[in-house]
């Protein structure tokens, strides 16, 4: 009987605890690396960033979660699917650029050069 005290002693030790480190492993199993520092960009990349200002951030968030008109672009590609539920990949997202989708507007002008800088600093968030 004087083992079963102890071990039940034990597994009471453990609830409290398991109720406390359970919800912080979870939360840690979703957390995505933070954006490249800007200054640490490429040239490339560095380009695509001053297309986005120029031409995204009006309505997209690219440093921060949260909607802005449209959804936070930050973590974009580190994620399975877009808000919309398509694959995260740069045909998907070149396709809602040039052709829009519900409320994003269609941008059929931008330049392949532009496309590319711009994939290529999306990539960094």
């Amino acid at each position: 009987m004087n083992n079963f005290r102890r071990a039940s002693a034990g597994f009471r030790l453990l609830y409290p605890l398991s109720a406390i480190l359970y919800p912080l492993l979870l939360s840690g199993c979703h957390s995505t690396p933070p954006p490249t520092p800007i200054d640490q960009l490429n040239s490339q990349q560095t380009l695509g960033y001053q297309y986005f200002q120029s031409h995204c951030a009006a309505c997209h968030y690219d440093r921060q979660s949260g909607p802005l008109h449209g959804p936070s672009l930050l973590s974009v590609y580190k994620k399975t699917y877009l808000p919309s539920g398509a694959p995260a990949n740069d045909d998907r997202i070149t396709a809602v650029i040039l052709h829009g989708r519900n409320m994003m507007p269609a941008y059929p002008d931008t330049t392949p050069t532009d496309l590319q800088n711009l994939l290529a600093y999306l990539h960094t968030l």
